[in-house]
């Protein structure tokens, strides 16, 4: 990474969740999920790393482990509202580059943190940068749990969605076809925000196309904000969301 373009890691963990109860604990690899997350962020370039939760359990394991912490307002919605807090508190500037690092990523590749900020560096004119990669199985191309990005030819994100998208005209006409041409992408939840935008971003009300996909970057393409896309420098396995998505990455790490 260029030494001039600097950044912080917000890395959102709360400790609610209907399908995993009490997750950035989970176990993996000997460890709580959150404290992985952590690891993997302190080794990109980021000039910082902070851990942002509502739940005092969550603060010990990250002293524990001797990680930056801040307890945050259990009401938020969303990450990127718990990110938000944290920028305010911490007095970082509008200009400034904050990456919004999920939770449950424990095996996420540094690479792709620093790349997702250095996109954003490059795009003076974007609000936001995120990351892709390919999709590989038809199965899911029609997984509505794995959201789909088209982009532009300039690398602008044209729309998010849990449908197939794009939609094939002619290979889907009779339903799921038996191979994919190459032409779908996977988006990666991964966020870098100049701390201007993102707080124009929370302050938002939710989008009508946000409510109805139920993804939230929907809303600032809602309201022009440009995001920008690259395909990740490096795989990024699927996150933490159930006990066997946990015993999947505890099987990867082992």
């Amino acid at each position: 990474m260029q030494n001039s373009m600097s950044y912080r890691v917000v890395i959102p963990a709360r400790y609610a969740s209907t399908r995993l109860p009490g997750k950035p604990l989970v176990e993996i690899g000997g460890l709580p999920m959150v404290v992985r997350v952590m690891q993997r962020a302190l080794e990109s370039g980021a000039a910082a790393v902070v851990v942002a939760t509502d739940d005092k359990r969550v603060v010990d394991a990250v002293v524990a482990a001797r990680g930056d912490v801040e307890m945050t307002r259990p009401e938020h919605p969303s990450g990127s509202d718990r990110v938000m807090e944290v920028a305010e508190r911490r007095g970082w500037r509008d200009e400034d580059i904050v990456v919004n690092v999920q939770g449950d990523e424990p095996l996420i590749p540094p690479a792709v943190i620093d790349q997702v900020a250095r996109l954003l560096a490059s795009a003076p004119d974007a609000g936001a940068a995120t990351l892709s990669e390919p999709i590989e199985t038809v199965a899911d191309v029609f997984d509505p749990n794995i959201v789909k990005v088209v982009a532009s030819q300039s690398g602008r994100a044209i729309y998010f969605s849990r449908a197939p998208m794009p939609w094939h005209r002619d290979a889907f006409v009779d339903g799921p076809p038996t191979a994919l041409a190459g032409d779908w992408k996977r988006h990666i939840g991964i966020y870098a925000y100049r701390v201007g935008t993102l707080r124009r971003f929370v302050s938002l009300p939710q989008s009508r196309i946000e409510q109805i996909e139920a993804l939230e970057q929907l809303r600032l393409l809602d309201n022009d904000i440009g995001i920008v896309v690259a395909n990740a420098v490096a795989p990024v396995p699927g996150g933490v969301d159930t006990e066997a998505d946990a015993a999947r990455v505890r099987a990867m790490l082992a």
